[in-house]
């Protein structure tokens, strides 16, 4: 049986709802975040090194990160949401699953580092020295690099779906499924991504889906829906 290791507020969310389009049967064991921190509970490195979520048990097989995680159940559905090799869309595809990670996800991770140094407590008698500081370095850092990357890769993807509806094309696929958490992780983090209409439809029709509702039941707690 397959097992989720699933972190509310993460991207194990798709790994859930991936399941849920592919019928496959699975089971999930929940974990909380830190209230302070934020951060995943030691009980996650019991099942990686890493303690990161997703991860996902299958028997005595143990498989991390989102995109290896999509790529080993689509096989395990006989490849059920991938195009047929050698087409334009399996190409798109391939290109998608690592963009989501290696392009899309790294200027907002950064922004949300950026917010959170921001807020950070800082004790009372040192907010007029520290804050000013704090707040002068993060605003020019998301100016000048940031936000003009975002933008640029905003335009980019509000384009690719102003042509189709879905990242390969005309049906979905499990690319979409791994791009769903940075474009909902854009229109969380970076306000300006509301206002890319294709983007926004984009993921307000995934929240419509039934099986992306289903897996919400299932998982929990999730900023980002």
């Amino acid at each position: 049986m397959i097992v989720v290791h699933h972190l509310e507020h993460s991207r194990s969310q798709r790994i859930l709802w991936l399941l849920e389009e592919l019928g496959l049967p699975y089971e999930v064991k929940h974990y909380k975040r830190d209230a302070k921190t934020f951060l995943a509970p030691p009980e996650l490195f019991k099942i990686h090194p890493l303690g990161k979520s997703p991860v996902i048990t299958d028997g005595d097989i143990t498989v991390a990160e989102s995109g290896a995680i999509i790529e080993y159940l689509v096989d395990k559905a006989g490849g059920k949401l991938r195009p047929a090799l050698g087409t334009q869309a399996h190409r798109d595809y391939t290109y998608w699953m690592h963009f989501a990670e290696g392009s899309a996800m790294p200027f907002l991770v950064m922004t949300l580092i950026f917010n959170k140094i921001e807020q950070a407590p800082v004790p009372l008698l040192l907010k007029p020295l520290i804050l000013p500081i704090a707040k002068g370095i993060s605003g020019q850092v998301k100016k000048s690099f940031l936000n003009p990357n975002l933008e640029r890769q905003f335009k980019y993807l509000d384009g690719v779906l102003a042509q189709q509806p879905w990242f390969c094309g005309a049906d979905m696929t499990a690319a979409d499924i791994m791009m769903s958490f940075p474009l909902e992780a854009a229109m969380d983090r970076a306000g300006g991504a509301g206002t890319f209409p294709h983007m926004k439809a984009f993921v307000d029709r995934i929240h419509a889906m039934p099986t992306y509702k289903k897996a919400l039941e299932v998982g929990g707690p999730y900023a980002y829906a």
